[in-house]
């Protein structure tokens, strides 16, 4: 041991040089001041016995590092991550691991482990010597047992192939890479880039492979590039296979290197510099495209769909994809569902990994479980037109009958999507209880298109208070459960199609589109995702699409009619009834034509728009049945607060108990809508 500089540090620092000394030194698990890690010699120990340690790599690494796998700018020496960090972490762009201290920063939004800059740097310096110190170990790892081969499932940092497949360094050091890797040369001439060299280097532009197409893993990684061009191949991908064979195809595909372009048979893209070529189909196709599934669940449609590599069409009409809403070139591949007559782009129906499932070809004809799951457990009475016209519901202990008295009971609201009355329904004739005739015919089970969970077939569940993951609005009526993640969704939100509907307040239909950029005419903030016209520039988001189109409210005896757009040309009419706030005409409101009354959305709707009055509330602590209540004559005071009882509250339903308390004081979902928080119309 050697006493050293302090580094910083406000005493003296020993410098140990082999383990033996650092455990004699009376040091058990202690961690680097810097890097965060276990300590390990050679390291810097505090001569005070103060539990300050510093690996001798930390302690003596470059405050600026000219990397050559980034020669544009220098890695930069920082304490703690960058603040803007914050809400998203910073992690390793070479282990893929945390970076909470010392870290070696880049503005191009790369960032390195103090030990993981200095093991790239000795590795593109070439000095392998600063690399004896990590064991090697074969590809062939055996367990304790000596009979079983280890499952080894962690991959190269530099290839991202398998470590098994190749001699590679010990775990234990931290890093996962192959002795192969550790010895790749800095520059290289490639066929498919004749112009310049390619050199190692960091792929921090996050540049496709023009070999495979594929961007990369999860790190950013190694890539051979040539950065004037912004041309990037992957390691593994400079000396791809010249033959691949995949079941999905039954001939063999032999590749073509070239640097003319080309479009791909199979997804009807375009290629460039690598093509792989089935020269008995006379097809060729992107190294990535080789092993697409043949069948696939899509989200978006309720069908399987296949994989063809064109469509013939008996006649001339147009085939839109069913997610970009873009006409599909069918001369080259698709996904296509001959019954419905539904297309899509390769590329759009696997964007993303939730987007789809792979069906195996014996799953193919499997029936959805909605076909056969009605929720209306017997129908005991039909007129002539074959309609049930009293029913048994799952869901009711009583009979219902079918009713098409609209007006008789525009003032009730349905029990199942809380909306007013506006179809053919159902009643129940012992107590207030309403159904809209295509609420009563929903299926006890049923996958749903918009629903995070792919394989999830949500079940039809009431008689609880959920807040929908769809709208946010807290209700109490029918809703559709998912047993794999616990949410709910509304029956209005899961109404909504994958493809296209019409608007009242527009012309033409709307299409939905998962990726949007634009404004939403109803309420005028801007929306990543929602329906929008093709041939004009009108956009409703999701949650606005979903706003009741009638609703009553206590400012006005007669239903509000949702308004698209304003009826009086003079400002002073641009007012809310409600709040006496001035409204933007631009923006949809609530509009009684009897009485002129008009108002915000946000004041019409209140929080507790879809919490039937009336109805039992059979969670909390209170010994009694509780009942959602409002406007109590006199306005009583809460149990809890003390505050008057103006809005929503729950009162006890044994007439001698004069428990009476908020919902806001009862409610376990706190936090209101979101759909309210944000919008101000």
């Amino acid at each position: 041991m050697e006493e050293s500089n302090n580094y910083g540090h406000q005493h003296p620092l020993l410098l140990v040089l082999n383990q033996e000394q650092l455990i004699n030194y009376g040091s058990g698990v202690a961690d680097c001041s810097r890097c965060g890690e276990k300590v390990s010699a050679p390291c810097f120990c505090c001569v005070e016995h103060c539990g300050f340690y510093l690996h001798k790599v930390c302690a003596e690494a470059p405050l600026e590092l000219n990397h050559p796998f980034h020669p544009h700018h220098p890695l930069v020496l920082l304490q703690e991550p960058p603040s803007s960090y914050t809400e998203t972490g910073c992690y390793c762009n070479f282990c893929g691991k945390t970076c909470e201290k010392f870290i070696y920063h880049c503005s191009c939004k790369l960032d390195f482990h103090i030990k993981c800059a200095l093991f790239t740097f000795n590795i593109a310096e070439n000095n392998l010597k600063e690399l004896e110190h990590v064991a090697l170990q074969h590809p062939l790892v055996f367990t304790e047992n000596g009979d079983e081969e280890l499952e080894d499932v962690a991959k190269c940092f530099v290839c991202w192939e398998p470590l098994a497949k190749y001699t590679h360094f010990s775990p234990d050091c931290g890093f996962n890479l192959h002795d192969k890797c550790a010895k790749l040369p800095f520059k290289l001439n490639h066929v498919c880039h004749r112009k310049h060299p390619l050199v190692l280097q960091f792929n921090s532009e996050e540049l496709p492979c023009k070999v495979c197409q594929e961007t990369g893993q999860i790190n950013i990684g190694f890539v051979y590039g040539c950065s004037p061009c912004n041309f990037s191949i992957h390691i593994e991908c400079v000396s791809p296979s010249p033959i691949i064979e995949d079941k999905s195809h039954q001939h063999p595909f032999s590749l073509i290197l070239r640097q003319a372009p080309f479009i791909c048979d199979a997804c009807g893209t375009e290629g460039n510099h690598a093509a792989y070529a089935c020269c008995t189909c006379n097809i060729m196709v992107h190294k990535k495209c080789i092993s697409l599934p043949h069948i696939i669940k899509c989200r978006w449609h309720h069908h399987p769909v296949s994989h063809t590599y064109f469509l013939h069409k008996e006649y001339f009409g147009r085939l839109d994809c069913m997610i970009c809403h873009i006409e599909v070139n069918t001369e080259y591949g698709s996904y296509y569902c001959v019954d419905c007559n539904i297309i899509f782009h390769v590329n759009c129906a696997t964007r993303y990994a939730f987007f789809f499932y792979v069906v195996s070809p014996e799953n193919e004809d499997e029936k959805h479980l909605d076909i056969s799951l009605n929720s209306i457990t017997s129908v005991l009475e039909r007129n002539d037109a074959g309609e049930a016209t009293i029913i048994e519901h799952f869901k009711h202990n009583h009979y219902l009958t079918l009713s098409d008295e609209i007006r008789e009971y525009d003032n009730k609201c349905c029990d199942g999507c809380m909306l007013l009355i506006s179809d053919s329904f159902y009643y129940c004739s012992v107590c207030e209880f309403f159904l809209h005739k295509a609420c009563a015919e929903l299926p006890k089970m049923k996958p749903i298109w918009n629903h995070s969970c792919q394989l999830a077939t949500l079940v039809l569940t009431s008689d609880n208070i959920f807040r929908c993951e769809v709208c946010d609005f807290l209700s109490n009526g029918f809703a559709y459960k998912c047993n794999e993640c616990g949410r709910h969704m509304c029956l209005r939100c899961q109404a909504l199609p994958p493809d296209a509907l019409s608007c009242p307040g527009h012309e033409h239909p709307l299409l939905f589109y998962y990726e949007f950029v634009g404004r939403c005419s109803a309420c005028g903030l801007d929306i990543k995702q929602g329906f929008s016209c093709k041939d004009c520039n009108y956009s409703v988001d999701l949650s606005c699409m979903l706003l009741p189109t009638r609703v009553s409210h206590k400012c006005d005896e007669h239903l509000l009619a949702l308004t698209y757009h304003e009826i009086h040309d003079y400002s002073k009419h641009h007012y809310c009834d409600i709040c006496e706030r001035k409204r933007d005409p631009k923006r949809w409101f609530y509009h009684c034509t009897t009485c002129d009354t008009s108002a915000h959305v946000k004041c019409i709707l209140g929080e507790y728009l879809y919490i039937k009055t009336g109805s039992i509330y059979k969670e909390g602590d209170h010994p009694h049945p509780l009942t959602f209540v409002k406007k109590i004559q006199l306005y009583p005071e809460c149990t809890k607060c003390g505050e008057p009882c103006e809005e929503l509250a729950l009162e006890c339903a044994e007439p001698e108990c004069n428990y009476l308390v908020h919902w806001k004081c009862m409610n376990p979902y706190a936090s209101g809508s979101r759909y309210l928080t944000v919008r101000d119309f």
